[in-house]
């Protein structure tokens, strides 16, 4: 359980920085070339790295099924569509949005036993969590900016 914990910070970690420096890089450059970047650097390094450590197994895809293969194009739209968010919201609350989004669709999968997961049982429970979630980005957002030394004098 550790492991995971720490994988799972791990993983949230680089995703925040990743999204700052798709951000940046998007300021420079129009969205599909951001994309382009992101992604293409992303394949050479997964692929080098991937070879390097597992040889010819890399190309081993065993039992896996036809729609799995698409996978990557998700990651298209998940690039443009998180730069954009980060672009028009800022990065804090355009990534409060995309992380709520993440839970209410993984317990819409969950719930209903989509793309091959398990059926997890629907319960109050994770509803009420998810409003608390959604509660606090709204929070957040209308919170307002903190005043700083200079604005208080």
């Amino acid at each position: 359980m550790l492991l995971g914990l720490s994988w799972a910070i791990l993983a949230g970690s680089m995703v925040s920085l990743q999204n700052v420096f798709n951000s940046k890089v998007n300021e420079h450059v129009n969205p599909w070339s951001t994309t382009t970047l992101v992604l293409g650097l992303g394949f050479l390094a997964s692929f080098l790295s991937g070879f390097a450590f597992e040889g010819m197994e890399l190309f081993q895809l065993h039992n896996m099924k036809p729609w799995y293969w698409f996978s990557g194009l998700v990651g298209i739209g998940v690039v443009i569509c998180v730069t954009q968010g980060v672009k028009l919201l800022g990065p804090t609350f355009a990534i409060s949005i995309v992380m709520a989004a993440q839970l209410v669709f993984a317990l819409a999968w969950d719930s209903t036993g989509l793309l091959g997961l398990e059926k997890v049982p629907f319960t109050l429970k994770q509803l009420a969590s998810i409003l608390i979630i959604i509660a606090g980005m709204i929070i957040f957002k209308i919170g307002g900016k903190r005043k700083t030394a200079l604005e208080m004098n």
